[in-house]
């Protein structure tokens, strides 16, 4: 029996590969829609190469915006990422900086940057972030300050400087309005996600997204957050890492309803909704996407069906 159970989930685990591999790759059959067609955007934390940034990035160009400011402390794989996204989408123009999503004086620059080049700001992803995953002893005072400078300064400057931008009227842009997203965490929302210092960090980017929505009222500035669970990034690569060595990748992201991790193509899904204007009505939200991880109190496995 237990032979038959293995040989079962190992055939569950193949389909689930299969699958997380056609949405990495999605983009390369998928029709663009020109959602973001002549939106002007910036986007942080575009530097790791399996990171939600850089997917985000991708998905934006695809949907065909005009401008994209792509941003990361680490500058070294900026300059691929633009390469990728000019050779197969022409139409796009991308200007790369290297600089810390933290800093008052680049996300401010980049903001008036934006409208000096284009005459508007629409769409601003804050997706800079760090993750300790100390535990609560092993966390000092330092590690607090820093998580909260990285995770939480970054989405405040964002709020506050993209929010005046997206105010600016031109005669390319008429009208006052725009959509800033947030990369919260399910960490955010519950225990048992995250470090303290990092989900705290996450709680506050949360609080941030509600209370600036409320702030930006009449404005048609949208702000909102979104939750990913476990998914398959540099920041997460030291669990899947452990995991694939011990011979139970097959067991990561088990614990929640779909049974599986996600990866960043999914992520950048749904901050591409959110940044679109066909959410148009959404404001003040944070997205949990996590396979339904952050729908239900722990239950036992089995028991509710």
């Amino acid at each position: 029996m237990a032979s038959k159970i293995s040989d079962a989930q190992k055939k569950a685990y193949e389909v689930v590969v299969a699958r997380l591999e056609r949405i990495r790759n999605h983009l390369d059959n998928k029709p663009r829609s020109g959602r973001l067609a002549g939106k002007v955007a910036i986007i942080t934390g575009c530097g790791s190469l399996t990171g939600i940034g850089r997917a985000t990035a991708l998905q934006f160009a695809h949907e065909g915006v005009k401008h994209l400011y792509v941003l990361d402390l680490d500058g070294e794989n900026l300059p691929g990422l633009k390469q990728t996204i000019t050779t197969k989408y022409p139409d796009v123009t991308v200007t790369t900086l290297e600089c810390d999503a933290a800093d008052e004086k680049a996300i401010s620059g980049v903001c008036q940057r934006a409208l000096q080049d284009e005459g508007r700001l629409d769409i601003f992803y804050a997706n800079a972030a760090r993750a300790t995953g100390a535990p609560l002893a092993a966390t000092d005072v330092e590690d607090l300050e820093t998580t909260h400078h990285i995770n939480v300064t970054s989405c405040f400057l964002a709020c506050k400087y993209a929010s005046e931008a997206m105010q600016r009227t031109s005669p390319s842009k008429p009208e006052s309005g725009g959509s800033i997203v947030m990369t919260a965490s399910v960490a955010g929302l519950r225990s048992g996600a995250g470090s303290v210092d990092y989900s705290a960090s996450k709680a506050a980017v949360i609080s941030i997204a509600n209370t600036s929505a409320w702030q930006l009222t009449r404005t048609g500035v949208r702000v909102n957050a979104v939750c990913p669970g476990l998914i398959e990034t540099g920041m997460t690569s030291a669990v899947f890492d452990m995991a694939r060595e011990r011979g139970t990748a097959s067991k990561i992201g088990q614990l929640n309803p779909a049974g599986r991790y996600g990866v960043a193509a999914e992520i950048a899904n749904a901050v591409t909704f959110l940044a679109s204007d066909e959410a148009s009505y959404v404001n003040g939200i944070a997205l949990p996407v996590d396979g339904g991880l952050s729908a239900s109190l722990p239950v036992v496995p089995g028991k509710f069906h």
